[in-house]
């Protein structure tokens, strides 16, 4: 006769879901999951992924069955037994396996890339002070881009794939036409270089169009452009020393961090200052939001295959995206420093941070919400990429692999997949299932500064100093 024990569901908020249920210890993730969609009453199965408590608070996931994870747990099983649970994507991504394409164009470093929301084109920046549009389908050059007169550091799509932004050294924001392959405003007004830009989210648009953007500088300010007339709305002053990264929430918040160690919130109708975060001991290098990849994908799923036909259904239909994508919580933010730590924080309910995530070794260079908003991805100059839960800030494990400096990550379409790029030359896709390496992909002759994962989850590019843009896919 199996032995048995009692267990009770929960969601990833610690919220009770359905009766406490005497369940055989053998019991598999399948069997599991089957119980589950019973229970919530789901009118299509839908897969989950279960994780059980330690005594430390860390999380054990169960892979082969119940009893495994309460053997690694040290959970007696005669108390009931809590199973938090996280609904996976119905979709996959598939590891990408192989280059497709090797497209030598740009003259110096390539410093930027970034596909557009609906997956059909890619932008690159480089040293050589042009931006570059790639054919994804066709894996051909499209336009390149002149206008810049310092290394671009930046190329930044608008959620509605109609504009491109490109930051640069010579502390200048164009914004392009990709379809024409035209400049239509030219943003002078900052002091010094361009650290960040980020596009208004397209549900808070007026217009229902990409109209808004953030920059921020070197010069220690935030701007805010009309990117259709080229007219600075208003200027955000507080900061004492760089700007390294702005975000643009879907609450009506704007984010900067800066080299000064605080981030700063601020009102996206007026410019006012919100709220001053401090917590972290030295520059404060990068951000995520919980709802970046909502945010960014504006109106493209991967599961809708029309777009919407006026600026008033795009605007209703990114409302509706990014409210599934919010759940009824608040907006997240992580942040990453110079002094090795990421703070996880709850901007519009608190100014103190939820939780302070230590480990890496040096300094932390960029973090990445999942899109399922279940994990955070954090690349460090140690390394090493380090996995974290996105609600309490708990560390699950180290992905080791790269011999040198992590420089950027970039995360599947189904959160099962995570990218890294780093100085040894290699970009590497790991598994979240396993928490281990999935997929090595050398090729680049030189370090790989930047990585980006098509939203569809189609293709993979990557670009660094060997000056060459690499495409990879399954």
């Amino acid at each position: 006769m199996s032995r048995s024990l009692i267990v009770q569901f929960k969601n990833s908020e610690d919220e009770i879901c359905g009766p406490t249920i005497d369940v055989p210890l053998d019991s598999s993730v399948d069997q599991l999951t089957t119980l589950l969609n019973q229970i919530l009453e789901n009118e299509e199965r839908l897969p989950y992924l279960f994780y059980v408590l330690k005594e430390n608070k860390e999380e054990v996931e169960i892979v082969d069955g119940i009893n495994e994870a309460v053997s690694s747990a040290a959970h007696s099983t005669e108390t009931v037994l809590s199973i938090r649970f996280v609904p996976q994507a119905l979709f996959r991504v598939r590891p990408v396996t192989r280059c497709t394409a090797t497209l030598p164009a740009h003259a110096e470093a390539i410093l930027t890339v970034q596909f557009s929301p609906n997956g059909a084109d890619l932008a690159t920046g480089s040293g050589d002070t042009t931006v570059r549009l790639w054919d994804v389908s066709s894996q051909t050059p499209r336009r390149k881009l002149d206008g810049h007169k310092g290394w671009v550091l930046c190329v930044v799509w608008s959620p509605d794939a109609e504009l491109l932004a490109s930051g640069s050294m010579d502390s200048t924001v164009i914004i392009w036409d990709p379809r024409e392959g035209s400049r239509r405003t030219h943003l002078k007004g900052h002091k010094k270089w361009i650290s960040s830009i980020c596009w208004e989210p397209l549900h808070r648009s007026r217009s229902g169009q990409s109209e808004r953007l953030a920059s921020g500088s070197e010069d220690c300010k935030v701007r805010i452009w009309h990117a259709r007339t080229g007219r600075c709305e208003f200027v955000l002053s507080g900061h004492t020393k760089a700007i390294t990264c702005v975000r643009w929430g879907g609450e009506g918040m704007i984010y900067s961090s800066s080299q000064d160690r605080t981030i700063k919130v601020w009102s996206d109708a007026d410019g006012s200052q919100v709220r001053s975060l401090q917590g972290h001991g030295h520059w404060v290098n990068t951000m995520a939001l919980s709802t970046d990849y909502a945010l960014r994908c504006g109106v493209f799923d991967i599961r809708r295959k029309t777009a919407p036909s006026t600026p008033g259904e795009s605007k209703l239909l990114a409302m509706e995206m990014y409210n599934v994508a919010k759940r009824d919580r608040p907006e997240k933010l992580v942040s990453g420093s110079d002094d090795f730590t990421l703070q996880l924080w709850e901007p519009a309910t608190s100014e103190k941070p939820l939780c302070r995530m230590t480990g890496h070794q040096q300094l932390v260079n960029m973090v990445a919400f999942s899109p399922d908003q279940q994990f955070i991805a954090s690349a460090s100059f140690d390394r090493s990429v380090r996995l974290w839960h996105a609600s309490s800030g708990n560390f699950i494990t180290t992905l080791r692999g790269h011999v040198a400096a992590v420089y950027q990550v970039a995360w599947s379409a189904d959160s099962r997949l995570l990218l890294s790029s780093s100085k040894d030359s290699t970009v590497k896709v790991w598994e979240m299932r396993t928490r281990k390496l999935k997929v090595d992909l050398p090729g680049h002759a030189d370090e790989v500064y930047a990585v980006d994962w098509s939203p569809d989850g189609t293709k993979v590019a990557s670009g660094g100093k060997d000056r060459a843009l690499k495409l990879w896919q399954n």
